[in-house]
């Protein structure tokens, strides 16, 4: 009898030791699982709105940030809230179009911080209006930035993720990848996303033996300088639709981002987070 009280004892104290030791590895930013400590993430479109949510939310972690953007004032802004946090970051100014500076953009990290751990393909462009209206030119524009943009970077950083058997790639798809678009008929941006889909659990099935992540996150409305024109009624009307009565925040995104980039979800790959407040649930 002793030694069964005993015995019960010592697996009452591993159990204790156990669920101490959980806690401390779910503490965000204490401990290896969701921390981002010295870690290096390129943030694509971080000069505002939801890249630039990102873009301080991996910072408030540990990272160190690159801030690869078209526009090098709006990027220099948020440079300046990430080094007050104690962190280093720099600005590549490029278009994720074009492959030249996708490189140099790749280079000037390597060159910085000799490493790629994180990459997020956040940079995007939208279009809305009837597919009989839509211009070639304006069609070829949208696949460019929302879909080429995201092979040329993934092609690019993707040997140094294979050379340190290590990576996370986290791409912005959209809700409308999903159900086709919304009420002001958007087939070119939803045909975008679409693909930003497919590409993301491609990616996700070819990089997995070489321990590199690839996930997706699809935000539905939410408020960013994209789409701060759109029009009053159409914004309440999809507002109405969503469960949770509220249009999303650049940080909702930045959060599931963080998670998706930290080895919290190291078990987690060809995933399509849905962060839309129950307008979609699937």
């Amino acid at each position: 009898m002793r030694r069964n009280v005993l015995a019960r004892r010592g697996h009452f104290w591993t159990m204790k030791k156990r669920l101490a030791n959980c806690r401390t590895n779910l503490r965000v930013g204490g401990n290896k699982m969701f921390s981002l400590k010295d870690k290096v993430a390129i943030i694509t479109g971080a000069g505002q709105g939801i890249g630039r949510a990102i873009a301080l939310a991996l910072a408030s972690q540990g990272a160190h940030i690159v801030i690869a953007d078209i526009n090098a004032k709006s990027a220099g802004s948020v440079i300046d809230e990430i080094r007050a946090l104690g962190n280093q970051a720099i600005v590549v100014e490029g278009n994720v179009t074009n492959e030249a500076d996708v490189q140099k953009m790749v280079a000037d990290t390597i060159a910085q911080f000799g490493k790629i751990d994180i990459l997020v393909n956040n940079a995007g462009t939208v279009l809305t209006g009837p597919l009989t209206e839509i211009a070639l030119g304006d069609w070829d524009k949208v696949m460019a930035i929302n879909v080429k943009g995201v092979f040329l970077t993934c092609k690019s950083v993707i040997p140094y993720m294979i050379e340190r058997r290590y990576g996370k790639i986290v791409n912005i798809a959209s809700v409308a990848g999903k159900i086709g678009g919304g009420l002001m008929g958007n087939s070119c941006y939803a045909t975008s996303k679409g693909s930003v889909i497919a590409l993301t659990k491609a990616i996700a099935k070819e990089m997995g033996p070489y321990n590199i992540n690839c996930n997706a996150i699809c935000p539905a409305f939410t408020d960013t300088p994209m789409t701060v024109n759109f029009p009053k009624d159409k914004r309440e009307a999809i507002i109405r639709a969503i469960p949770l009565g509220r249009a999303g925040k650049p940080d909702d995104i930045a959060s599931a981002a963080c998670f998706l980039a930290s080895d919290g979800a190291a078990f987690i790959t060809g995933e399509i987070m849905d962060v839309n407040g129950g307008l979609v649930l699937d």
